[in-house]
């Protein structure tokens, strides 16, 4: 799935790295082929070790990838998160408003898939 990410074209990825130069966190974004809507993207993943969270590392990494929208033109952007997910909280205290829900089967248990937005990346990037 990494080797599809990260060579696609139009996909954005940015690492993290301690003082060591360990890749302590990643993040990535693109435009999703289900994606219709104009002038949009989609934040596809954040990740971070958790004994860096809490720590700005992750505000950094969503920053990257906010520049990255500006720089294609995107006003809005979308991501999916599972509800039990606990980045959410952090995507919603940037401005993510909850778009809508969606139910999807993984491993044969069914989740809640939540959709987020944010309509403005510029609004993003200033909080950010």
């Amino acid at each position: 799935m990494w080797n599809h990410n990260l060579s696609k074209e139009g996909d954005y990825v940015v690492v993290a790295e301690n003082d060591d130069g360990e890749i302590i966190g990643f993040a990535d974004c693109g435009k999703r082929e289900r994606n219709q809507v104009d002038h949009s993207g989609d934040l596809t993943s954040i990740y971070l070790l958790e004994e860096y969270q809490g720590k700005g590392v992750g505000k950094q990494l969503m920053k990257q990838l906010f520049l990255q929208f500006q720089k294609w033109g995107y006003n809005r952007v979308f991501v999916e998160v599972l509800e039990d997910n606990k980045t959410r909280f952090f995507y919603e205290y940037y401005g993510a408003e909850l778009l809508k829900t969606d139910k999807i089967t993984f491993s044969g248990t069914e989740l809640n898939l939540l959709i987020y937005e944010w309509e403005n990346v510029n609004q993003v990037l200033a909080k950010l």
